[in-house]
């Protein structure tokens, strides 16, 4: 194929990723919206004890089993059901939601099925695109942003055959998709060669870092902005807890990555421009994005600060790592300014 076909196909594919990573969007939505609800706790049950209709975290816990025995007689309803009726007074009623529809989870694998086949078109059209260019394929910033959506749809589905994350996946996907639209609609720019800055080993080295570990935050973000929506009572999300783990650990993998992607950045600064650091808006940026995070770790592992708190100081950091990577090259420019942005 000519370098024109293989640059047509390249476009080609990131439209149809868009469109995959809909459809796996769609299908994890289905099981969320229909799965089985839970408290802020893990539980799939509320207790309620009369008289008064006090609220308290019950199903699940063994000390929940304890209260129940000894507050007398307990019913178990349906939250449809008529609470407390047949029940003593001071009796305990446990509430549980609706059992789920059985195609729920079933939902949630054809969105899986979606997803694979989504990132194997995304990863064909970074392929076809370096082929196209004849060289690493994230020379500006349509390529970039290309490649960092493959990198965060990558970390959820690995990270999803060793854990069931299931949960981030209509919020993952629907990230990807509208950074892939993004890049389509304003950073597109025409396949080509780029400035003698970029033409170097170092590509291949300094951005590929930054992309894995833009990846692994953006899961991390996505976690966050779930914590923070996540309410009490019931609900389909996961709980608090499992979310504050699941951005704990993407973060804790991304950032020495992300350490090591400044430093080589910084190496390649040297060969290219004859210095190691000089202020750039793209180099203040991304040490400002590695001082937040690093802030985030520090706090968790020194100070205890878990829960909310942590939660908005890794919200910022990923805010950072946004502006680093988009707004610099928009508003600031800079010696990066050669990344183009399209039109």
């Amino acid at each position: 194929m000519s370098a024109e076909q293989l640059a047509g196909l390249s476009d080609d594919l990131v439209l149809g990723a868009v469109l995959l990573y809909l459809a796996a969007m769609i299908g994890f939505a289905l099981e969320l919206a229909f799965g089985r609800a839970r408290t802020n706790t893990g539980a799939t049950a509320l207790t309620v004890t009369e008289p008064g209709v006090k609220e308290s975290v019950a199903a699940g816990s063994s000390m929940a089993a304890g209260s129940s025995m000894a507050a007398g007689s307990s019913v178990a309803a349906r939250s449809s059901g008529g609470i407390g009726e047949g029940a003593e007074a001071g009796a305990t009623v446990a509430v549980s939601p609706p059992e789920p529809p059985s195609w729920a989870p079933k939902a949630g694998t054809v969105g899986l099925i979606f997803g694979w086949v989504g990132l194997a078109a995304n990863l064909g059209s970074v392929v076809t695109r370096g082929l196209a260019v004849g060289r690493w394929p994230w020379g500006n910033m349509y390529e970039f942003v290309v490649a960092i959506c493959l990198a965060a749809v990558a970390a959820f589905l690995i990270t999803q055959l060793r854990s069931n994350v299931r949960f981030l996946g209509a919020f993952v996907m629907v990230t990807a998709a509208l950074g892939l639209g993004f890049a389509v609609i304003w950073l597109h720019v025409q396949a080509g060669p780029v400035v003698p800055a970029l033409n170097s080993y170092w590509i291949a080295i300094h951005v590929s870092a930054a992309v894995i570990a833009s990846g692994l935050f953006t899961v991390g973000g996505v976690s966050g902005i779930l914590y923070l929506v996540r309410g009490e009572g019931f609900s389909r999300l996961p709980t608090r807890t499992d979310l504050e783990r699941v951005a704990h650990r993407a973060i804790v993998l991304a950032f020495p990555v992300w350490t090591f992607a400044v430093i080589a950045g910084a190496l390649w600064a040297d060969k290219a421009w004859g210095r190691y650091w000089g202020w750039d808006p793209k180099e203040i940026w991304a040490f400002i994005t590695w001082i937040v995070y690093a802030g985030y770790l520090h706090a968790r592992a020194t100070a205890g600060w878990k829960g909310r708190a942590a939660t908005i100081v890794q919200l910022v950091a990923f805010a950072c790592l946004l502006f680093n990577l988009v707004g610099v090259n928009i508003f600031l420019g800079g010696l990066h300014s050669y990344a183009d942005v399209g039109g």
